[in-house]
């Protein structure tokens, strides 16, 4: 668990700092283009999603869908609210953990308005008949979009799903790497 933890924090400073790096070198040079993608308001986003876990059992895969509201602050800047269903595939005869994720996020545009960061924080809600806990979910990712389109690849931390160690032992937190699918449009 401290090494996902520790991996997930190095995962977390090295986008931030991607992050920064490439905003303060993207600086505009005093001249204002407006961009048609987005300009201050409301979007709405549907999404799939398919995951890996890394290296923990008994876990095998997720898959889910979800919808996303984005506020744009500018055209640079977002907020994001982002819920839905997902369930991780569980090999053996365990029942599968499904759950709803509810997110918050900042997403912030790097290059033009196409690539962008996003950094989420939420909870991971079980929904599942013999597992009812929920889930610290900690989400930062990288992604392109355009009008409609949005493709992102993120990680995902779990702090308190339940995982088996390698030595047989049962523990809490886990990682996953997704990726998602999106049509999206104004509203």
């Amino acid at each position: 668990m401290k090494t996902i933890f520790r991996n997930s924090v190095k995962l977390v400073t090295v986008l931030l700092f991607l992050a920064g790096s490439i905003t303060a070198s993207a600086q505009d040079s005093g001249t204002t283009t407006k961009t048609e993608n987005y300009d201050q308001g409301w979007r709405l986003g549907f999404g799939l999603s398919g995951g890996v876990p890394l290296s923990a059992e008994p876990y095998e895969f997720n898959v889910g869908a979800d919808v996303r509201l984005q506020y744009d602050l500018s055209t640079k800047y977002s907020l994001t609210f982002t819920t839905g269903f997902n369930n991780f595939f569980i090999n053996g005869d365990d029942n599968d953990l499904g759950y709803i994720p509810v997110k918050g996020g900042f997403k912030a545009f790097v290059l033009k308005d196409k690539l962008y960061l996003l950094a989420e924080v939420g909870g991971a809600f079980a929904v599942t008949n013999d597992y009812d806990e929920s889930s610290l979910l900690l989400s930062p990712g990288i992604g392109y979009a355009n009008k409609y389109f949005d493709a992102s690849l993120r990680y995902e931390h779990y702090t308190d799903f339940p995982i088996v160690n390698n030595d047989g032992t049962t523990g809490k937190g886990m990682g996953m790497i997704a990726l998602r699918l999106a049509y999206g449009f104004r509203l």
